[in-house]
């Protein structure tokens, strides 16, 4: 059995620019064996992730605060415990708009890489 905690993972800054944890990951964990990810990603308030786009399919999973998410011509609101399904190659940004830090879970499959990420211009 694999128990990952998430504040024993490092935090860093993503490169769309949220805050993130890496929480599970088939590429960097020995122990973990599945075709996803999971991640753990955090935005100040009022602060935005860069508008990109995966390769792979992602779900967004609220856990605390207020935020508008932007997927292609779509817009809604979201908060905690809201999903959000986010298919592969869709145009995506995520806005916090509440008084606390954003607060989500990323789950991206096939597992999130690098070369399947693209930053776009606003």
């Amino acid at each position: 059995m694999l128990v990952r905690r998430t504040a024993d993972c490092p935090e860093f800054v993503a490169g769309d620019g949220t805050r993130l944890r890496e929480i599970l990951h088939p590429f960097r964990d020995y122990q973990f064996f599945g075709r996803y990810s999971l991640a753990r990603a955090a935005l100040p308030v009022g602060a935005s992730s860069y508008v990109h786009r995966l390769g792979s399919d992602e779900v967004y999973f609220i856990l605390a605060g207020r935020g508008l998410i932007h997927v292609d011509d779509e817009t809604a609101e979201v908060g905690p415990g809201d999903a959000i399904d986010i298919p592969a190659g869709s145009r995506q940004w995520i806005k916090n708009t509440g008084e606390d830090d954003l607060v989500f879970l990323c789950l991206v499959d096939p597992a999130w890489r690098i070369e399947d990420e693209e930053l776009l211009k606003t």
